[in-house]
């Protein structure tokens, strides 16, 4: 039986999506109510932040007190590529960077309808070969996400792979959107117990990122149950027991594993789909996040350390 804060997390969830699921409403209403979610997370003590531009991508630094600079997770944000934004992941990413004893870059990528694949992936590329530039060092650097940001933590790699580019050391990708088709059995039989998610729901974010691309719901630049994930640095999976992407996020795991990845997967009991929003406030949504900093802490290298 989950706490009465992981309850109340839920009911929050199945609010909003009440919300902002009027089909009266047009998409900077829906974009209001969605960064509200920010307000499931406590402020995480310590942790200052800045906004900066990454290479041109307009990003938020969350610096925690005494994390040194040898350290970063380059996070990305939920929201389908449709809603959220750096400012509605900060205090999630903040604890997470606490955690992990390191500095968090967030992204604000440009979002769809305005901007389709491959806006997204560009400017994720983009922010991770400025931080090179700043004089990161790729064993000092996890790509981190959440929701389609879990997607995109993977598929950062891949990239880089392809092109001969240093990855980041490590992968977490926490309630991951990795399958444009959608075809697990738990985007079904999850369906009542997810409050945040549904079918509609994402069918819609997928029409708004990838229609008139071009892009098939089978391509593996979008959908990683059909990429080649050989040679991915270690990965964790993190996903919520109860949101519609459960099955998904087993299965990629599968085939990461099957493809030789180091890789481990976690599934948070009685879990929403975003849980990590719910942190400094949701006991089992803490440990998670505190279990994530200690394995992120022992794949990352400081910098000091590999000059």
């Amino acid at each position: 039986m989950g706490s009465e804060q992981a309850r109340v997390l839920a009911e929050l969830f199945a609010s909003t999506r009440e919300r902002f699921s009027s089909p009266n409403l047009d998409l900077a209403t829906v974009r209001d109510i969605c960064e509200s979610l920010q307000a499931a997370g406590s402020e995480p003590t310590g942790v200052n932040y800045a906004e900066v531009s990454a290479g041109g991508v307009p990003a938020l630094w969350c610096i925690p007190e005494d994390c040194g600079n040898g350290r970063v997770l380059l996070h990305n944000h939920a929201g389908g590529t449709v809603v959220f934004s750096m400012h509605s992941d900060r205090k999630a990413a903040g604890h997470l960077a606490k955690a992990a004893g390191a500095r968090a870059l967030v992204l604000d990528y440009r979002r769809a309808p305005e901007s389709k694949f491959p806006a997204q992936t560009e400017d994720i590329e983009t922010a991770y070969r400025w931080l090179l530039d700043q004089g990161l060092r790729p064993e000092g650097i996890a790509s981190t996400g959440h929701s389609i940001g879990g997607n995109f933590a993977v598929s950062l790699a891949l990239v880089l792979r392809d092109k001969g580019v240093p990855p980041p050391a490590a992968i977490l990708s926490i309630s991951p959107w990795y399958d444009m088709e959608m075809k697990n059995e738990t985007v079904a039989s999850n369906a009542e117990t997810d409050k945040l998610l549904s079918r509609p729901l994402l069918e819609s974010f997928r029409d708004a990122w990838l229609g008139d691309t071009g892009v098939r719901w089978q391509d593996p630049r979008v959908n990683m149950l059909y990429a080649d994930l050989a040679g991915l640095p270690p990965t964790t999976v993190y996903y919520g027991e109860y949101e519609l992407l459960a099955g998904e996020a087993v299965e990629f795991a599968n085939r990461a594993r099957g493809a030789g990845v180091n890789v481990s997967l976690h599934c948070l009991p009685e879990g929403q789909h975003n849980f990590i929003l719910g942190g400094g406030r949701v006991p089992e949504v803490d440990k998670a996040i505190d279990d994530m900093g200690r394995w992120l802490r022992s794949q990352l290298v400081p910098a000091q350390a590999t000059a």
